[in-house]
Parts: structure tokens; C-alpha cells; sequence
């Protein structure tokens, strides 16, 4: 059980992490900081959290748990104001989709903090932003993963691990090099591939008829162009090293399409597909469920 659980950033993560510990019983009190005072207010307004600090100093104040929900590319400025306000013995987690980045933002910020800082990275989501759009059931038999380090303190990890396995998600752990590889490959690229496809389409002189004639299939592979532009800015920046390696293999992939194309190749176009399909019909079967990816 957690006393007093503090949310910085108060969005469709931060917002549904703390709908779904209250419908667990798992927290006593949330109290929520931001940028956006009009965000906390409707925070308050739809009983995410208690209340609402105007100041990082006061909100950290008898704080057990402090979960950092901000974006990637503001977390290292949020840590550097956290640390020196942070109660020495408050538990430190965070949901940013890059590990690396961060984890050397802690480390500088937090100084003999840094043992009590989880690092964490739910992967569940919607292309939807705002407190607004949070839901309670959000985590539910979704993977969150968990990177801490050498000198991460034991029971720091076991309460944030207790903290997702009260949302009803299933919390793994990992290297932070490893989860950066690998969110990069499931999470990364397919989210660059689908901005870069309806970018390519709008600077088209035709675009509207190309957009009168789309159906499902590119609303399916295209839905996730719209997400949050900033947050994916900032995700690109901070794992720049494992989506550039994803991209160049790709690249060489899709130039072995185009070459298929060329040449008229249509047994190795066909095996190509079926393995694909076959891949993605046992990803289906396996995940028993259709959710949205992060």
C-alpha cells in the first residue's frame, strides 16, 4: 500500500497509473503536479487525484512513491528540480518509453537518491493524450518493464514492482541497453514508418483523392501517426542509436522488396508475406487480444 503517491505529469499515463491503483485500494492519497494547471484541475474534477501542488517542494512533501510520467525530452530538467526537494528515503519510478537517456539523467540529478530510482516503462497506450483520456484498465495484462541497475536498492524495486502488479499488469525486467534495442524494433519504428507514410501522402499533389480512397488497412497501420508529435520528437532524439540500427535494416529489407518488384519476383514476394502473416497470426494468437501498442 502506498501513503502517498505523487504523479508528475498528470496525462493519459500518470493519469490512468493512478485510476488504476485507486481501484485497486492500492494508494491512500494521490496528489498531482504539472505545468498545466487547467490539466489538474480536470484531474481533480474527474477523481484521478486528491489534490494538486502548486510547487515541486510541496508536492514531493511526505511523498513514498514518485512516479516521473513526463515526456522523454523533459525528464532530465524534471530530475535535476526533483532532486534536491526529493525526501531521501521516497521511492523514484518512471514510464519514459527510453531508458538510457534517462537513467544518466538520474544519476547526475539524484546523487545518493539515485539507489531508491526504478527505472519503468509501461508498454500500453493510445494514439489519445490528457488526463482526459486515461483510463483505469489501461495496464491490464500489458508488459511493464523494469531496468534497474547494479546499485538499485532491492526493496525500491519490489514496491514498484508491487505498484504495476496492482494495475494487473505483468512487470519483467531487463538491461536498460536491452529494452532500448527492443522498444526500438516493436515501438519505435513502427511509429517513424507511420508518421513518415502520411507525411509522404499529404505532400502529395493529389493527397485528397489518396485520402478519399484509404480503408481499413491504412487506417490500422496509420492510427498511430496520431500520437503526440513532441513526445516522438523526444523519443527519437533519446534513443537515436537503436532506431537509426532499426531503420537501416529496414531500409535494406525494403530495398529487397523493391528489387523483388523489379524483377518480377513473385516467389520470393509471396514467401516473404507468408512468413510475415504467419509471424503475425501467431503474435495474434499468442496475445489472445487486439490493444493498442505504445
Amino acid at each position: 500500500m502506498i501513503d502517498r503517491l505523487l504523479v508528475i505529469g498528470v496525462g493519459l499515463i500518470g493519469g490512468s497509473l493512478a485510476r488504476a491503483l485507486r481501484s485497486a485500494r492500492h494508494v491512500r492519497e494521490v496528489v498531482g503536479f504539472g505545468r498545466s494547471l487547467g490539466n489538474l484541475q480536470e484531474a481533480m474534477e474527474l477523481g484521478v487525484i486528491d489534490r494538486a501542488a502548486v510547487s515541486l517542494a510541496d508536492a514531493v512533501q511526505g511523498a513514498d512513491m514518485i512516479v516521473l510520467a513526463v515526456p522523454v525530452g523533459t525528464m532530465p530538467e524534471m530530475l535535476q528540480e526533483l532532486g534536491p526537494v526529493c525526501p531521501a528515503t521516497a521511492v523514484i519510478t518512471d514510464v519514459g518509453s527510453v531508458k538510457g537517456t534517462v537513467i544518466a539523467a538520474a544519476r547526475q540529478s539524484l546523487g545518493a537518491k539515485f539507489v531508491h530510482f526504478v527505472p519503468g516503462h509501461p508498454i500500453a497506450g493510445t494514439e489519445q493524450s490528457g488526463v482526459g483520456a486515461s483510463l483505469p484498465e489501461l495496464f491490464v495484462n500489458r508488459r511493464v518493464v523494469l531496468t534497474p541497475e547494479a546499485e538499485t536498492d532491492p526493496v525500491a524495486i519490489e514496491s514498484v514492482r508491487g505498484l504495476w502488479t496492482a494495475t494487473g499488469a505483468q512487470v519483467t525486467t531487463m538491461s536498460a541497453v536491452k529494452h532500448d534495442e527492443i522498444l526500438a524494433a516493436s515501438s519505435h519504428l513502427p511509429h517513424v514508418l507511420a508518421f513518415a507514410l502520411v507525411d509522404l501522402l499529404v505532400r502529395r499533389d493529389d493527397h485528397r483523392e489518396v485520402f478519399d480512397c484509404v480503408a481499413g488497412g491504412f487506417r490500422d497501420f496509420t492510427r498511430i501517426a496520431g500520437s503526440d508529435p513532441v513526445m516522438w520528437r523526444d523519443i527519437c532524439l533519446a534513443n537515436r542509436d537503436g532506431i537509426l540500427e532499426i531503420l537501416n535494416q529496414y531500409r535494406d529489407s525494403l530495398a529487397d522488396v523493391v528489387q523483388a518488384i523489379e524483377q518480377g519476383d513473385g516467389q520470393w514476394l509471396l514467401e516473404t508475406f507468408m512468413r510475415a502473416k504467419h509471424a503475425r497470426d501467431n503474435f495474434n494468437r499468442k496475445l489472445g487480444l487486439n490493444l493498442p501498442e505504445a
